[in-house]
């Protein structure tokens, strides 16, 4: 017999477990939450990865190290003129530092206002739903619960001959804490949190030269978007090496030399930081027992069906634990659509609409399918796009790079997959996932009334160009 009973009890803190212990709490849930996450001062840190060393903190160092670069190099086309600009990094850090302790602070503030029985320290799941629950300042006892939800989490891929020191060769957490701009800063892996963290501290002055193993920048978008984003970074000065293997890295007298070959030759470069940022896993370690009836698949994920139910009865797993994009908001809804559903409603999320976002700049946001993948699925599409360019609010704000790019089927104009790059990329994709949810077509787009002038016109022009009728370009 346990110690404590409840309805339900997530293991993990972060977007996936948060969002569904407190949806569950909502529900009238007796529910408990587990997560073992401590801030810098010692307190409890719920959130996971996404809060604590992932989207916030980066996207706060990034929206830092934008401003620095627009009072540098671009608001002088404004009129604007600043001399003897300096970036003060200590402070810049602590600011990242605030805006995450505000929000780690103010979730622990719901769970209380929820009635929610939050735990700071590890649980482990056993056979029959028991939780082995080890808080961080007292002794381990036994939970059980009617529905248990495996809300872990991921941790960072290593690579061989890559040893992780958090000082000269980093991960995602001590990207974040670098104390000073370095002169050259190296990055393994051309995707999110590479082009996002060599995009800080290229602005803030580092001369940065990412490695990408891939022969293709950024697979998951249409290739003309992808050269369209490779071309701004490269007038960025963003070195981005395609096709390249990185054999190793030491770090000697302060420095950490890198061994790689381009596909022809063995090379070595010499960094002064290296980020390691070459993909996550999920994060399984001493989560369940073997006994638990939690089966995994090949790639070490937990097996779950459409609904996110394991093998496990009345065992639920969600987030980077499981099949689907590794992101902050697939998590949360993941973990909303279990609580309704274990509370008897009917809990759904589709897979097909999650939207996914690079905040570089210009951003660079898409959801739904590319051309590549409707032509494999002999899938008939029709394409529309439009420039940032040739719209007024782009050119006015000085900041028209890039374009959106929308997908229809040929016979029935329902809406397949949008690219879109370029300012606020972020902000209105959700245009695009909205009008798809409902089985949206172009036609929908195109004959909604966008304000202007607004960047946002760009979707719209995109869905006129599906049908050839855009207004402001040669169709």
């Amino acid at each position: 017999m346990s110690d404590k009973e409840f309805d339900v009890i997530f293991i993990g803190g972060g977007p996936g477990g948060y969002a569904g212990a407190i949806r569950a709490a909502q529900l009238g849930l007796k529910t408990m939450l587990i997560d073992d996450r401590k801030g810098d001062d010692g307190k409890p840190a719920p959130g996971g990865t996404c809060l604590n060393v992932g989207c916030i903190p980066s996207k706060a160092l990034l929206d830092s190290s934008k401003h620095f670069h627009h009072i540098q190099h671009d608001y002088t086309a404004h009129g604007i003129t600043a001399d003897g600009v300096s970036i003060d990094i200590d402070k810049m850090l602590e600011r990242k530092r605030k805006v995450v302790k505000q929000l780690t602070g103010g979730l622990v503030q719901l769970f209380k206002a929820n009635k929610i029985e939050f735990v700071n320290g590890r649980g482990k799941l056993f056979s029959d739903r028991q939780v082995e629950v080890t808080p961080n300042d007292s002794e381990k006892y036994t939970a059980t619960a009617k529905h248990v939800v495996l809300a872990a989490g991921s941790v960072p891929f290593s690579i061989p001959n890559v040893e992780v020191d958090n000082e000269y060769i980093l991960d995602n957490v001590g990207a974040l804490e670098i104390p000073e701009v370095p002169q050259r800063f190296g990055v393994i892996g051309a995707g999110v949190i590479g082009l996002e963290m060599g995009s800080v501290w290229s602005r803030l002055g580092a001369e940065v030269v990412l490695f990408e193993a891939l022969d293709d920048f950024l697979p998951a978008i249409d290739r003309d978007m992808a050269k369209v984003a490779q071309r701004e970074f490269r007038k960025q000065k963003l070195d981005i090496r395609m096709g390249c293997k990185v054999s190793g890295a030491e770090v000697s007298d302060g420095k950490v030399k890198l061994s790689y070959n381009d596909g022809q030759d063995d090379h070595e470069e010499v960094f002064d930081r290296l980020l390691v940022a070459v993909g996550r896993k999920a994060a399984t370690d001493n989560l369940a027992s073997d006994d638990s009836g939690v089966d995994r698949t090949d790639r070490g994920q937990i097996k779950v069906d459409a609904h996110c139910r394991t093998s496990a009865e009345n065992v639920w797993a969600i987030g980077d634990l499981v099949r689907g994009p590794m992101l902050a908001h697939k998590a949360s809804e993941e973990g909303i659509a279990v609580a309704e559903s274990i509370a008897g409603q009917a809990g759904h999320i589709n897979l097909e609409t999650v939207p996914w976002v690079i905040y570089t700049d210009p951003e660079i946001a898409w959801v739904g399918k590319t051309e590549a993948q409707l032509e494999d699925e002999d899938i008939e599409y029709r394409s529309g796009a439009f420039p940032f360019a040739a719209t007024g609010r782009g050119l006015a704000m000085g900041n028209a790079v890039g374009q959106v790019k929308i997908l229809a089927d040929a016979e029935t104009d329902e809406l397949l997959g949008c690219q879109i790059v370029g300012a606020y990329a972020s902000e209105f994709i959700g245009e695009v996932v909205v009008a798809m949810e409902f089985n949206g077509s172009a036609e929908d787009l195109a004959r909604i009334v966008h304000a202007h002038p607004t960047l946002s016109e760009a979707v719209h022009e995109a869905a006129l160009s599906v049908d050839k009728r855009a207004i402001h370009k040669a169709n």
